[in-house]
């Protein structure tokens, strides 16, 4: 089963964040058919998350349909974050970078489970 396109994604992702009370925008646009998705996630006192695509790695054998994604940063300093972003969007420029601006610090987002320290995240 494929997964929807990376446009479309991105522009669900922005009307759900507004329907629950968030205010999202596309800070950049990346390839429309299958630009990897970051999403920044700004929380009050100039902190914020980072949302990355999931490493393939972390997949079972049936890899899901739908995107899911990793959180990279957790309460970082913005300017962090940023930087983060540059190295990012030098690596690879067809990326697409959602930014939003929620109180709860919601990311609107899958994400994979993450493991408890010292387990074992390879099969």
């Amino acid at each position: 089963m494929a997964r929807v396109v990376s446009s479309f994604f991105v522009g669900a992702l922005v009307r759900r964040c507004e329907t629950e009370g968030a205010f999202a925008a596309i800070a950049r646009r990346g390839s429309p058919e299958a630009g990897a998705i970051f999403v920044k996630v700004l929380r009050p006192g100039r902190l914020a998350d980072l949302y990355a695509p999931a490493p393939q790695v972390l997949f079972d054998d049936e890899r899901p349909a739908d995107r899911l994604f990793e959180k990279v940063m957790d309460g970082a300093a913005e300017a962090d974050v940023e930087a983060r972003l540059r190295r990012e969007t030098d690596f690879d420029p067809d990326l697409w970078i959602v930014e939003i601006e929620d109180r709860q610090g919601r990311g609107f987002v899958e994400t994979i489970p993450v493991p408890p320290p010292g387990a074992e995240i390879f099969r």
